[in-house]
């Protein structure tokens, strides 16, 4: 039950992500702007897809240990993008930002090594022996 609360977690976090992004898509593409990325909107649609992918992949289980390692890239990308040592001496809440970023790849990297578990996981056929 612990791995199935877990990716509900996970698949939450990346869902109010995704569902900020929907409400205010010209938002995130202004932020992406400010942090110095160019085809800022372009890259809030590729976020929001990615976003979107993983909740559905941390729910059904589908492509769980590969969502779980696309995950643990995208989220030190970001804390290193929009929370990294050029945001510290601005803000030194900045810091603490990019140290749960590793907190949270932790997590994923722990959850890719063991899996989706048992419950609730879309599993691929075996390959007839």
């Amino acid at each position: 039950m612990a791995v199935l609360t877990g990716r509900v977690i996970f698949a939450g976090v990346f869902l109010m992500a995704v569902s900020f992004k929907f409400m205010g898509m010209g938002s995130t593409a202004s932020y992406i702007a400010a942090a110095g990325f160019p085809m800022p909107l372009f890259l809030a649609w590729c976020a929001a897809i990615l976003e979107a992918a993983l909740v559905i992949a941390f729910l059904s289980g589908a492509y769980f240990r590969e969502a779980c390692l696309v995950a643990g890239a995208y989220v030190i990308f970001l804390g290193i993008a929009f929370h990294g040592p050029s945001h510290w001496a601005k803000n030194q809440d900045e810091f603490g930002f990019f140290v749960d970023h590793f907190t949270f790849l932790a997590g994923l990297l722990f959850a890719a090594a063991h899996g989706p578990g048992p419950v609730l996981s879309l599993k691929a056929a075996s390959a007839p022996r």
